[in-house]
């Protein structure tokens, strides 16, 4: 038997409130609660509102990137800046002992 686990998944990049520095960045899955609370999930402006005012620890959002599944219809928000974007997600969300 197989199962389907459909998660409703937001990536964000921003600045912290403390330290101001590098960018962060952070992964959160939705509930059916938060998605519902986002209002029109197919509506970038919507989702953008909602991070702003869910994503607590950012003292700026950079950029974002939405994957959601709303009954049949997927709904992907891809980041604004690009490729810039994903990598400067990627790169704070898996540091080297480098960085």
């Amino acid at each position: 038997m197989r199962y389907t686990v459909t998660k409703q998944r937001v990536e964000v990049i921003g600045q912290l409130w403390w330290p101001m520095g590098p960018t962060f960045a952070q992964t959160r899955d939705l509930s059916a609660y938060d998605l519902e609370n986002i209002g029109d999930p197919a509506k970038r402006y919507d989702v953008a509102c909602w991070i702003d005012m869910n994503f607590g620890d950012f003292s700026s959002i950079t950029d974002f990137r939405a994957d959601f599944h709303v009954k049949e219809q997927h709904i992907v928000h891809e980041w604004r800046h690009g490729e810039d974007s994903e990598m400067a997600f990627n790169d704070a969300m898996f540091r080297t002992d480098d960085d």
